[in-house]
Formats: C-alpha cells, sequence, structure tokens
C-alpha cells in the first residue's frame, strides 16, 4: 500500500485557517471600533444636543425669573401706591375736622381755662392747659362731653401749677367722626357746624 503524505497540505491548511481567524479578528476589531465610534459620536451629539437645551432651558427660566421680579416689583409699588392713595383720601376726608375741632376746643373752654398745648394721635387728643380752679376743669370736661365733635373726656392729672396761680391739668379726649352723622340729615353737612357749649 502506498504512503501519502499529508503534512504540507495540513500546514497550508493550518496557515488559511490561521489567516482566516487573523481576518475575522481584524474584521471583528475594526467592526467594534467602528460601532464605538459610531456610538460614541451619536451620544456626544445626544448630549450637545441636551446641553443645547438645557442652556435654553436655563435662559429661559432667567427671564421668568426676572419677569417674576418685575411683577412682584410692580405689586410692591401698587400695594405702596394704594396705601398712599388710601392715607391721602383719609386726610381729605378729615382736613375739615380739624377745623371743627379747634372751633369746639375755643367753643367749650370755659372762663378762667387757658390751653399750652394740643397734641392729637389719630382720633385721641391730649389737652393741657392750667385752670384758675378744679371747677372750672370740670366744667371745661361737661362742655367736652356735651360737644358736637368731641366727646370721651378723661381727666389724667391736676395739679397746682408751678407758678402758684391755678392749677395745671391734663386731660383727653376722643375726636368724633363725621362719617357715621352724614346720612343723619343735611343739617351736618355745611361749614358752620357749632358747638352747643
Amino acid at each position: 500500500m502506498p504512503r501519502i503524505n499529508l503534512l504540507p497540505w495540513r500546514q497550508q491548511e493550518r496557515a488559511r485557517r490561521q489567516r482566516e481567524f487573523g481576518l475575522a479578528v481584524v474584521g471583528a476589531v475594526l467592526a467594534a471600533g467602528a460601532v464605538t465610534l459610531l456610538t460614541s459620536w451619536t451620544i456626544t451629539a445626544a448630549i450637545d444636543r441636551q446641553n443645547d437645551r438645557n442652556a435654553l432651558l436655563k435662559r429661559e427660566i432667567a427671564a421668568l425669573d426676572k419677569q417674576i421680579t418685575e411683577i412682584l416689583d410692580l405689586e410692591n409699588q401698587k400695594q405702596r401706591l394704594v396705601a398712599r392713595m388710601e392715607i391721602i383720601s383719609k386726610l381729605q376726608r378729615s382736613r375739615p375736622e380739624i377745623v371743627h375741632v379747634f372751633d369746639q376746643l375755643v367753643r367749650t373752654l370755659p372762663e378762667g381755662v387757658y390751653l399750652t398745648s394740643v397734641k392729637q394721635t389719630d382720633k385721641r387728643l391730649e389737652i393741657r392747659g392750667i385752670a384758675q380752679s378744679s371747677t372750672r376743669v370740670s366744667t371745661f370736661m361737661r362742655n367736652i362731653e356735651a360737644s358736637e365733635w368731641l366727646t370721651n373726656p378723661e381727666l389724667q392729672v391736676i395739679e397746682t401749677a408751678k407758678s402758684g396761680n391755678g392749677s395745671e391739668f391734663t386731660l383727653f379726649a376722643t375726636q368724633k367722626s363725621s362719617e357715621p352723622d352724614v346720612p343723619s340729615g343735611p343739617s351736618r353737612k355745611g361749614p358752620h357746624v357749632g358747638g352747643k357749649s
């Protein structure tokens, strides 16, 4: 039986397989590199797009925050203006009242009583003065109680004057508001409202 030497064929087959395996490995490496590179580009592009969106959102949020701040400033200005308008309206309504209050102070002041100061805080009046006697202070308080523009006289202090002439006194009274009296009749309207002292 003849002998056949298959060694060169096997070596050639092994070399061919190694070349094919090498080409397959190189192809796989190239394919993996291409996929990796494509994936990296895709992810980078997605990140860039998202960063652009985030930057746009930040700009829009900053613009909205600025608008909100401006709106809040406008609201504060509006509240301050409304408060000022209310104060001005209140002052305009009460402007004629002080004239009546001074008129009533003069009308209710009995003979022998002299005022040294009058201080008003809101509707409350602090009246300081000198009287020849405590009886005249009592008369003054009764006149205030009967007044159309003053009420609730409260004697705070009465003491002998430092000069020795008469008594120094401090009393409080409350200014009546004219607003509730407006619907009661036309007699309350007009500048000639006198006291009943």
